[in-house]
């Protein structure tokens, strides 16, 4: 059992059989130190721990405590520069800072903590997490779940999937799906079961069934030399392979038909593959592979789908293009906008759309049905590129209008399509829907999600708690030499335009607070920034971007261990510098890049937005500074990019299967922010509802 898996996805803990003879005291004790990480335990699982010895107690308890300590940041020493920060900072003269900063930078040298102890933290009404007991079946159907997702899976959840196969070996096969529908986890199972699964004929069977074309069988190849099957990021390195590994793959590329096509797609890929498959050794038993494989060496590439496409687009040739649009209904979705804003006349288009509408993903009509929503033009047109790694490009909106009756019926076509979708799922009864759900996006690609306290999708915008004054934090640890993290926040006003940076170079002004700057983390190092939101408002910011800089260039993956987060504080001279129960919301911060923001503050909405972006940085002084015209580029796209929120899509379920009642009493589903299907289950979300 995975007490870590198990937590986090579900908040659920498995308790064994127990032989009894804990004490009421040793379960209060239990509760107490769970309780330091805002968790509360439900009755159930107090009952279960109770029928325990005081061994098997502290044990279990030992196990469920290290879970909570990685998962808020409190296993690592928080130590910053000015240890009894913020007293330290607010008290010392500019002199002082500066000279204690030039001392730092030249001896390394910190400042000892005072002798006096900090009084306890004053506590904040918070919401706790509940942790409810859980049963090993429970935690063995958190795998369909993942595997059944119709978009793509983050790190962190290929990694869970990988588990369950790598542990549960040939019984694995009892809790796998009969259909994998997303092609990238298609590849990501079909490598761990060749990996972990050998000899069974289980996974040949599971192989046939999954993989359809070229690119799957290419997809698989990459899964199993550990890179990225989106095959976004730059070609993998294919590691030598065994005979018996080079003819499955062969086989599955065969028994394609027309495969050049596909393969033509990523020639340069198939090329380095060919170095490690030899098709020519197996030229007699697979003609087809070799061939298609020949004519990727050669560049025999014929004409694709796309290039067609692209030529009667160019050429104003709609009557011609949509029937061959329609042949590919994914495609036609992805380009219904350009389309009919070529065309001299909508209508046909939209009536060959309606077609084939019903055959088109619903995470692409979700996205298609947003874009059509959208205000026109729009402040910024943002895009963000498919890939393991989330980065952000912004154009000026030129596009031709589209009348309102055109956008009017193309938005009809769409939720039309999705609802007789759905209609087809098991009804759901009486639901009540939060509207609250709007503020939370729908999880379309968590590719490049990082790994954090709660499951969060980009976009989101999470309600800021009663309190006055946010802590910032950040922790890393060098790499393979010395290494400089900087923790800043930089201030907008409500028209994106720059105010002012708290950071190692200002760490005091506008209500923020800096503990001072470290440049070399041997044993790991912290920063802390603290915000007094009532004087940010005051002098007029209402974004606060926060902007994590790696210093000396040194890219996030590179280092053994960096995440950051933030804390609701009701005093901040009160408790310790960190403390695990403030702690709301920490991410992993291990992207291929140099400067990451995981996090933006809407003072005036009061709402935390999930960013998890990064930038990349040319500039030979990485700061945010120096890399403020990203930074305000990364906060307006932000802001302003449309994108499928959960309301709309439990909405549209709702109409297709369901009555929507006024409260969640009345309902026998309840989608809401804290109760029911909440925005925190992105798997059940992508496997269930997309």
């Amino acid at each position: 059992m995975n007490q870590d898996l198990f937590l986090r996805r579900r908040s659920k803990v498995h308790v064994p059989v127990g032989t009894g003879g804990a004490t009421r005291a040793q379960v209060a004790s239990a509760i107490r130190e769970v309780s330091a990480f805002r968790c509360v335990l439900s009755e159930p699982l107090i009952e279960q721990i109770g029928r325990l010895s005081a061994t098997e107690l502290k044990y279990w308890l030992r196990e469920i405590v290290a879970v909570l300590r990685r998962e808020n940041g409190a296993h690592v020493h928080h130590r910053p520069l000015y240890p009894d920060f913020p007293e330290q900072v607010l008290t010392a003269s500019e002199a002082e800072l500066y000279l204690n900063a030039v001392i730092h930078y030249l001896t390394l040298w910190r400042l000892p903590a005072s002798e006096h102890s900090r009084p306890a933290m004053l506590e904040g009404n918070f919401v706790s997490r509940v942790i409810e007991a859980g049963s090993a079946s429970e935690f063995e159907s958190l795998l369909e779940p993942l595997v059944s997702s119709r978009t793509s899976l983050s790190e962190t959840d290929t990694a869970d999937v990988v588990w369950f196969i790598r542990e549960y070996k040939n019984d694995v096969f009892r809790l796998l799906p009969e259909a994998v529908p997303f092609r990238e986890i298609r590849a990501q199972v079909g490598g761990a079961l060749i990996l972990h699964v050998a000899g069974d004929a289980r996974v040949n069977a599971f192989l046939e069934r999954n993989v359809e074309t070229a690119t799957d069988v290419l997809r698989l190849a990459v899964a199993l030399s550990g890179g990225d099957v989106s095959l976004t990021t730059a070609s993998t390195r294919f590691k030598a392979m065994k005979r018996s590994m080079r003819r499955l793959l062969l086989s599955l590329l065969d028994r394609i038909p027309n495969a050049v096509e596909d393969v033509m797609r990523h020639a340069e890929r198939w090329k380095r593959l060919a170095e490690a498959l030899h098709p020519g050794d197996y030229a007699d038993k697979y003609p087809r592979a070799l061939a298609a494989i020949t004519a990727a060496r050669r560049d025999e590439a014929p004409e694709s789908f796309g290039s067609r496409v692209e030529t009667l687009l160019a050429q104003h040739y709609i009557a011609t293009l949509t029937p061959i649009l329609q042949s590919r209904p994914g495609e036609f979705a992805r380009r219904l906008d350009v389309t009919l804003r070529r065309a001299t006349e909508p209508e046909p288009v939209l009536d060959a759309f309606e077609v084939v509408a019903t055959q088109v993903s619903s995470p692409v009509l979700l996205q298609l049905l947003t874009h059509l929503r959208a205000p026109r033009p729009l402040p910024l047109r943002a895009f963000t590129p498919k890939g393991a790694f989330a980065k952000v490009y912004a154009i000026k909106d030129r596009r031709e209008p589209l009348t309102p009756d055109v956008l009017a019926r193309a938005v009809r076509i769409c939720e039309d399509a999705l609802v007789t979708r759905f209609a087809s799922l098991p009804p759901l009864g009486r639901c009540f829907v939060d509207p609250a759900l709007s503020e939370y996006r729908v999880p379309l690609a968590q590719r490049a999600s990082s790994k954090s306290l709660r499951t969060l999708v980009r976009g989101s915008r999470l309600p800021i708690p009663d309190t006055r004054f946010i802590r910032l934090f950040l922790w890393w640890k060098n790499g393979s030499g010395r290494t400089d993290i900087d923790l800043s926040a930089a201030f907008f006003d409500a028209n994106f335009v720059f105010k002012q940076t708290v950071a190692y170079y200002n760490l005091k002004d506008f209500g923020g607070c800096h503990s001072g700057d470290i440049v070399d983390a041997p044993d790991g190092a912290s920063e802390f920034i603290d915000l007094d939101l009532e004087v940010l408002v005051k002098k007029g910011i209402r974004y606060v971007v926060t902007s994590i800089n790696s210093f000396t260039q040194q890219p996030y993956c590179d280092l053994p261990e960096c995440f950051a987060g933030w804390m609701a504080r009701t005093d901040t001279a009160s408790g310790e510098v960190f403390e695990p129960r403030s702690v709301f919301d920490r991410i992993d911060i291990a992207s291929d890049t140099a400067i990451c923001l995981p996090f933006v503050m809407d003072l005036q909405e009061r709402r935390m937005i999930w960013a998890d972006l990064g930038l990349t940085s040319s500039v030979r002084w990485n700061n945010v500074e120096n890399n403020l015209s990203g930074v305000s580029l990364m906060l307006r796209a932000l802001i302003h990019t449309p994108k499928p929120d959960l309301e709309t899509l439990f909405d549209l379920h709702v109409r297709a299967r369901g009555e929507r009642v006024a409260s969640p009493q009345q309902a026998q589903a309840v989608f809401a922010p804290d109760q029911g299907i909440t925005p925190f289950d992105t798997d059940l979300i992508r496997s269930q509802f997309l």
